[in-house]
């Protein structure tokens, strides 16, 4: 066992616009955050994930910075942010911080010198092309609906944005911007923070060239394939790693759309060259359809089970993986997986959290947070939905009605409605006006009624990080091998972790049935239940798995 700390961690994200409003302006802060540091010790976290905390003027919710080294506006200045850092730091909790360096925002000094003129020194900091027969240089599309490029009136130059126009793309293959990345990333380890998740870090390296890509049938655009994973992705990211990850002890997660299995050996390969782990998106890319994501197309278990099995498998002994369901840019997993209920979320976390890999937590999921019936445009606030809608609705390709119905399915804002923390006004969020709508069910899901529940999802997350943190069953949890013990039930998902002549056996019925069901596994084998949703909790041969049962037992090798 190579043992690592960031191996051994449970991260919890924290999205701080919507966590908790320390001064009744609607929108989250650091401070609100600083208030529930005990809340998260309790849950047994070690480690917080921020989204951006950078200046920014919010175009996508902070993905699109203007200052890397000060902080919004909106959630405080510097000095709360050393505040946090220390208070957090004084309960055992490492901070991560969001590094987002794909691209800046367009109000960022840097891009406000580049499209000053066609021969500012700053020109070639982002990604300028000339006009092509007086339209786009190429077909290439934004993750957020429409054409990659905006034309520039002043140099008559188009620039490139995979995201917002308002997120124009770096030019890494310009050794000046390595270098002025490199030295912000310097800057925040020396402050003391315990390392980055790196937001589409797989997208810093276009193909030479930027050919045309295959049009997408929906959309018409194409280039996703020539904008991640590019050809000098991987050399990039060592000479990050040689010039700052390697000098502190820190953590790196890399977001990486479109990663192959071959290509997240490479990222996360276990000689610490490039990063710690990746975040894949397969899985949860597993219930699209031709519409993309607006769909409200269920997620096949089976599909599942292979998906992950499958990266549990083929990283094994050459990368360390990542356990995700929630993050703030995917619908509620127990809205979309489960059934809304507390024993689907329960079974969901079973099946994650026992899995080899280190787990993430988002804001609510340890509450059952679900999806929320926003109804109308008008309740929505992410530019991803609102341009699907120019783009979709628009052009008669999706009726109003699909589309949000495709959005309350699987649209970002779901996990955007504020942390709910009690059943007074604004879920105790706000003393304010939130910034987006507060999920009408916080009366009943909200953190201070589970608190006192021991029953809860909450007190089900806290036991199951205890087993992983702190329990004789620890490095088993953490280090053990992983095997599929079925891969044919659409309603079952059970596997084993193996290590060191002990043997772990999760079962869980994923769905809202019962279900007669043979384990395998030979009467009198149970050793011990490490944890239930339920209370009769004997592992027998056959057994009737009552709606959305899961357990986990040490079992006789």
């Amino acid at each position: 066992m190579d043992k690592k700390w960031w191996k051994e961690s449970v991260i919890y994200q924290i999205y701080p616009r919507s966590f908790c409003d320390s001064n009744g302006d609607g929108i989250g802060d650091l401070n609100g955050i600083r208030k529930k540091l005990n809340y998260l010790h309790e849950l047994g976290i070690n480690v917080i994930w921020l989204s951006p905390v950078y200046k920014s003027p919010n175009d996508d919710n902070g993905y699109d910075i203007s200052d890397y080294q000060d902080i919004m506006d909106e959630f405080g200045t510097l000095k709360d942010f050393d505040e946090l850092l220390k208070e957090a730091h004084a309960l055992g909790i490492k901070i991560v911080m969001d590094l987002v360096v794909n691209h800046t925002s367009d109000e960022h000094p840097w891009f406000i010198e580049s499209r000053s003129s066609r021969d500012n020194e700053k020109r070639d900091f982002y990604i300028w092309r000339e006009p092509k027969d007086g339209h786009e240089p190429n077909n290439w599309g934004s993750c957020f609906s429409g054409s990659a490029w905006e034309y520039d009136d002043k140099t008559g130059m188009y620039y490139l944005h995979c995201f917002s126009k308002k997120q124009p793309d770096l030019n890494w293959d310009n050794p000046k911007v390595r270098d002025e990345v490199f030295r912000m990333m310097t800057w925040w380890c020396d402050k003391g923070i315990d390392g980055f998740r790196m937001d589409v870090i797989s997208m810093i390296s276009k193909v030479e060239g930027l050919p045309d890509g295959k049009p997408d049938e929906t959309t018409g655009f194409g280039g996703l394939e020539n904008t991640t994973n590019g050809p000098h992705v991987h050399e990039y990211l060592k000479e990050m790693n040689q010039r700052v990850l390697s000098k502190y002890d820190i953590m790196t997660v890399g977001e990486c759309a479109g990663v192959t299995i071959e290509e997240a050996k490479k990222y996360a390969s276990l000689d610490g060259s490039e990063l710690n782990m990746v975040f894949q998106f397969e899985h949860v890319g597993l219930d699209y359809d031709e519409h993309g994501k607006w769909t409200t197309k269920r997620m096949s278990l089976k599909d599942l089970k292979r998906n992950l099995s499958k990266w549990q498998n083929e990283l094994e002994g050459k990368a360390w993986n990542s356990l995700f369901f929630d993050n703030h840019d995917q619908p509620r997993i127990v809205s979309r997986l489960g059934d809304d209920s507390p024993l689907s979320a329960k079974a969901i976390a079973t099946v994650l959290h026992f899995m080899k890999g280190t787990p993430y937590i988002y804001q609510g999921e340890e509450l059952g947070m679900t999806n929320c019936p926003f109804g109308s445009l008008e309740n929505l606030r992410d530019i991803e939905e609102i341009n699907a809608y120019d783009a979709l609705v628009k052009s008669g390709k999706m009726t109003a009605e699909e589309l949000m119905a495709g959005i309350e399915a699987k649209g970002r804002d779901n996990a955007r409605t504020p942390m709910q923390w009690d059943a007074s006004e604004n879920a105790g969020f706000t003393t304010g006006q939130p910034w987006i709508m507060v999920n009408p069910n916080y009366t009943v899901i909200n953190a201070e009624a589970e608190l006192k529940d021991e029953n809860s999802v909450f007190h089900y997350y806290r036991k199951l990080i205890e087993l992983r943190r702190n329990s004789e069953w620890s490095d088993l949890i953490v280090y053990g091998n992983y095997s599929l013990t079925d891969d044919n039930s659409d309603e079952v998902f059970s596997y084993t972790r193996e290590l060191d002549g002990r043997k772990l056996y999760i079962l869980c019925n994923m769905t809202d049935r019962d279900i007669d069901y043979n384990t395998g596994i030979t009467d009198k084998n149970g050793k011990a239940v490490l944890i239930s949703n339920y209370a009769e909790t004997d592992l027998r041969e056959s057994m009737k798995l009552p709606p959305w049962f899961a357990a986990a037992w040490e079992i006789q090798k």
